[in-house]
């Protein structure tokens, strides 16, 4: 064995006793999911809060300038709290077609307002819930726990913060590590079914490095749970995997490193998990 054969195995052997494989260092502190949407809301408010009365005409989504993105927001909201309380007719509804109402009712109200009613919206939905909430609702067509619907909460307001951050020309955002731990964790968790949702691929056994604070290490096997799987890597920036899976940048855009087949599939399905 050479010297720097020796060498090498020293710094393995001691970089694996220094931390768990897998997870990086340091570790994002654990937080609750209600946490991780208080976090993400007050990111919101503070990029509301330094809004011009001009950059909130800006069109920022689809056909909505900023502020009707946040009406679009106090919808979400609204439904959030209808499903918590067993509402089952927004069971189903779809997430954008529901809110379009309060949406377009912020149109001529003064911009005070609309950052007001949203900010209520939120503490209403904050209000309602307990931490570790494992009951499971259905809303918008998706069935998921209360800890994880808080999760998606916190995904979509980083999403259309950063829409709003690039309607107005500011630089875009990153979510704090611990809320991004908590995001990349329910969107690996997402991915099996997304891509048996899409049916993009064939059996594929899935290596997913995510790089950065909040990211990790994953071992999926992705379609078919038997028979034969291509092995894949993918290696990506935690945050640039989440602006992939809110469809803010798309797969063929993604900066990855992968090895192996099957990766347009799993990219695709990623990005279909998407609400907006």
């Amino acid at each position: 064995m050479t010297v720097l054969t020796q060498l090498r195995e020293r710094v393995l052997v001691a970089s694996l006793a220094a931390r768990e494989r897998g997870r990086p260092t340091p570790e994002a502190a654990s937080i609750s999911a209600s946490e991780a949407l208080s976090l993400a809301a007050a990111s919101f408010e503070r990029l509301l809060a330094g809004l011009s009365d001009e950059d909130w005409g800006l069109p920022a989504l689809r056909d909505l300038d900023v502020q009707g993105l946040v009406g679009h927001l106090i919808g979400v909201e609204r439904d959030v709290q209808r499903a918590l309380a067993g509402d089952e007719a927004v069971a189903d509804i779809d997430h954008i077609a529901s809110t379009q109402d309060a949406a377009r009712a912020q149109s001529g109200r003064p911009a005070a307002l609309t950052r007001e009613e949203w900010r209520g919206a939120v503490e209403d939905t904050l209000h309602a819930v307990h931490g570790g909430d494992e009951r499971v609702i259905s809303l918008h067509g998706m069935r998921l726990s209360v800890d994880a619907l808080l999760v998606v909460r916190a995904f979509e307001l980083w999403a259309h913060e950063n829409d709003i951050r690039l309607a107005v020309g500011a630089a875009p955002s990153s979510p704090e590590p611990s809320v991004l731990a908590l995001m990349t964790r329910l969107a690996v968790q997402l991915l099996p079914h997304a891509v048996s949702r899409t049916g993009t691929g064939a059996a594929t056994d899935l290596h997913l490095v995510l790089t950065g604070a909040g990211g990790g290490t994953y071992d999926l096997r992705l379609g078919p749970p038997r028979g034969e799987a291509d092995d894949l890597l993918l290696v990506v920036d935690a945050v640039d995997f989440c602006r992939l899976v809110a469809n803010r940048v798309a797969p063929a855009e993604l900066d990855v490193h992968l090895h192996g087949r099957g990766a347009d599939g799993v990219l695709a399905a990623a990005a279909s998990l998407a609400l907006d």
